[in-house]
């Protein structure tokens, strides 16, 4: 990768003009050039498709019906030709312009395979108020088999790696992007790095983070890939990484 290097965005979305417009400028504002930003609409009925003509910096848009979410992301996933791949949910927003300057940076430097950031937390409509922090510092390989995953949203991989993993799977709901990351990273020996810095504020409430059921449910899936994959853990290993989380709330 050089200085040509083109950073694949791909944004999911579904009804979600309330908060869309402010992830695309976030990605329209960033200072590297070279960006391809997909957007995979699920046939909204809201104001969607007004906003997404509002922004001619976008590569390519598809709205069409899904199957939930990780169908989108596989739709985002088939269409980018990008050098490196992310993700950025409709509501989130890149912490800084130089964001993906810095990713393209590292990673290019660095020889490296995938580039782990931070996640900052916010309420809905309080973007400027941290409440959380999620540091991927905490993730490696071998604490895969305790639940630990890197912020999804602020995971940069190289397409090389995108290309061995292949697709997301459609038949979890909610631990998709876990199942995902533990192919990219589980006994595959990727040259990684992590960068203590905030590169995506998301917004609190989306599905893995609304409620106990959720919670619920996410950890039953995060279960179930570790299994699928040959990862030997159970439910009281997985639930033993929620004290450390609780410290996200403290340490900011």
């Amino acid at each position: 990768m050089n200085q040509h290097t083109t950073v694949s965005v791909i944004t999911v979305c579904y009804n979600s003009a309330t908060t869309l417009a402010a992830a695309l400028q976030s990605v329209a504002g960033q200072t590297w050039p070279h960006i391809e930003h997909i957007v995979i609409d699920g046939g909204s009925k809201d104001a969607t498709h007004e906003i997404l003509a509002q922004f001619p910096h976008l590569a390519q848009v598809v709205s069409e019906p899904d199957k939930g979410i990780y169908d989108a992301m596989n739709k985002g996933l088939a269409l980018a030709r990008g050098d490196i791949i992310c993700f950025l949910n409709a509501d989130d927003q890149y912490a800084s312009p130089e964001a993906l300057a810095t990713v393209a940076q590292e990673m290019a430097g660095h020889q490296l395979d995938a580039l782990l950031g931070d996640v900052a937390f916010f309420h809905p409509g309080k973007p400027d108020k941290v409440v959380r922090r999620y540091r991927s510092a905490r993730f490696s390989p071998a604490r895969l088999a305790w639940g630990w995953m890197p912020a999804h949203p602020a995971l940069f991989l190289r397409r090389s790696v995108v290309d061995r993993v292949g697709k997301f799977r459609t038949d979890y709901r909610i631990a998709g992007d876990f199942e995902f990351i533990i192919r990219a990273f589980y006994q595959a020996n990727l040259r990684y790095r992590h960068l203590s810095q905030v590169f995506v504020n998301m917004q609190t409430g989306g599905v893995s983070t609304a409620g106990l059921r959720s919670k619920i449910l996410l950890n039953q899936e995060v279960l179930r890939a570790c299994r699928d994959n040959g990862i030997r853990t159970n439910m009281l290993k997985i639930l033993s990484k929620y004290p450390a989380k609780l410290l996200e709330l403290i340490v900011r």
